[in-house]
């Protein structure tokens, strides 16, 4: 990975220059020259972002949970549309089986950046991580209590 740009340093304005306008603040130009993706807009950031998202679905498929909540996803999806009687029974359907994953993507990225600071364990690493797990199953039981109901309403009621 590259190293941020460091800032230029600010020169020093000669008395016959104005002062910056409003919308020149200097912090928020410094920023910019960290990092440029900020400096997008319109269809172009719009492009990247995309881009970026991409990448981070690759990166969820390395992990495992994902994998097997994403294929369990290409089960239910179908499964949603034989069970459900109209749009909105499909959506309450495939609305907590996305809420798994998308979850499941969340805790996948506190979980990196807990590591990035190194293996060490620290209580706060810990609660972070055991959180976003705790998130991951609440999901999964919310999908689990919706769909059943609707197996429940479908066949034997």
């Amino acid at each position: 990975m590259t190293e941020p740009l460091a800032p230029r340093p600010r020169q020093e304005s000669a008395p016959t220059q104005q002062a910056p306008q409003a919308h020149q603040d200097p912090a928020s130009e410094a920023f910019l020259q960290i990092n440029p993706h900020k400096a997008r807009s319109g269809f172009s950031r719009l492009k990247h972002a995309a881009g970026y998202s991409l990448q981070g679905l690759r990166a969820g498929w390395g992990e495992k949970a994902f994998r097997m909540e994403a294929l369990l996803t290409l089960v239910l999806l179908p499964a949603a549309c034989w069970l459900a009687r109209d749009w909105r029974e499909w959506a309450l359907l495939t609305l907590p089986v996305f809420l798994v994953l998308i979850t499941e993507l969340l805790n996948s990225a506190i979980e990196a950046a807990i590591d990035r600071f190194g293996p060490e364990w620290h209580l706060l690493s810990k609660k972070a991580k055991d959180m976003g797990s705790a998130a991951v199953f609440l999901a999964l039981v919310l999908c689990a209590a919706v769909w059943l109901a609707a197996l429940y309403e479908r066949w034997l009621k």
